[in-house]
Parts: C-alpha cells; structure tokens; sequence
C-alpha cells in the first residue's frame, strides 16, 4: 500500500477548483507535508501536448466524442505512470485539478457516450490507481456561466474547445457529476463551491483533516 495521500477535486466550469488546490497545497506544505499539485489533462510534458490538442489547438474543430475520451484516458495514463504512482510511493500528498470524475461526467454524461464503454477505458488508463478523497465543489449552472464569462472577460484569451460546448451539454455534465458523487458517497464529499472561498476553504480542511491521521507524523 502507497504511504501517501491522493487527493482529487472535481466540478464543472468557474466551481473554484484551481484556487482551492492553491489553498490547500499551502496549508499542507506550512504543516510540514510534501506535496504534489497536478492538473487535467496534463502534468507530464505528454500530457501537456495533448492537453493544447484537446482543448486549444486550432486544428481539434473535427474531433469526434471517442477522439476525445481516448486522448484524455492517454495523458492520464502516462500521468498515473510517471508521476502519480512514484509520488505516492514517496509518501507525497498529490492534489489533482480533475481526475476520471471529469471522464465520466464530460465524455460519458455530457458527450453521451456509453458509460460502460467510458468506464472501461478510464480503467485501462488508472489500473488500481484511485483516489483516496474527491472533493466534489458544486455550484449553481448560473454561477458557473456568470464565473465563466468573468473569467474569460478578465483573463489574456485562449480558446478552450471545451467551454465551446453549448448549455445543454453543461446541464448532463452536472447532472453526471452528482449521480457519480452519489454512488460513491465514501470517497466522493460534496462542498457547496458557490460560497466565499474562504467558507469553500474551511470546508475542505474539515474533510482533507479527516485523512491526515492514516498517515505520516499525525
């Protein structure tokens, strides 16, 4: 058994993922851990590569629902491999923006395809390679386009094909992240994401404390 940690945050679009992994990292690093903070697709300079041809490349336009779940699963694979595994092993805690929660809720629910298929690949990608906690930071869909638009208004722009997907398809891929969540309630830990960071802050604390003890000098 791994002696560290894995941690994954999951939700649609503007939930506040990005910052709360900053946020614990921080906290986890001032106690004293080490830690090791990754993102979806991407974290290896492979998965960086097709992480620009999912979702930035000029040239992906054509790319079909399966495309998608197969370069996704791809740069997860090699993550899993090369990083992930290596730093458990050493005792990290690894804190992930997404993990295959986003698989089964973006290719499976919101692009539709079929969800034994989708779950099959995610398997062939992870092996045995699983989470021990999935923060799951959920916000209303208005606050996620009002986020969105915010975020895209005061940002340098970069076309993010993703986000190009249109109302409908953001309404399955909520709707797929909370049946996930409640079919795995153990590992999976809802967080009302549309309250002040700080609050969504405390929250995860709560919850991340919870795994402290199992290992390390607690």
């Amino acid at each position: 058994m791994s002696k560290g940690r894995f941690i994954t945050f999951e939700g649609t679009e503007g939930c506040g993922k990005s910052t709360q992994v900053k946020l614990l990292a921080e906290r986890l690093k001032a106690l004293g851990h080490k830690v090791r903070v990754l993102r979806e697709p991407g974290g290896t300079p492979i998965g960086e590569e097709i992480r620009h041809t999912l979702k930035h490349s000029q040239q992906n336009h054509a790319m079909t629902a399966e495309a998608e779940l197969l370069l996704m699963n791809a740069s997860r694979a090699q993550l899993v491999r090369e990083i992930i595994r290596p730093a458990l092993a050493a005792g990290e805690i690894v804190l992930s923006d997404r993990f295959y929660d986003s698989t089964t809720a973006y290719q499976g629910y919101g692009r539709e395809l079929d969800l034994e298929q989708v779950k099959s690949v995610i398997d062939f990608a992870v092996g045995s390679t699983r989470p021990h906690l999935t923060l799951f930071l959920h916000v209303p869909a208005e606050v996620s386009e009002e986020r969105l638009r915010s975020r895209q208004s005061t940002l340098p722009f970069v076309r993010d094909r993703i986000e190009e997907a249109d109302r409908k398809f953001f309404e399955r891929v909520a709707a797929g992240f909370a049946a996930i969540a409640a079919n795995e309630p153990e590992r999976i830990k809802f967080v009302n994401g549309a309250q002040p960071a700080e609050n969504v802050c405390v929250r995860i604390w709560e919850l991340v404390e919870n795994i402290l003890p199992k290992f390390g000098r607690w």
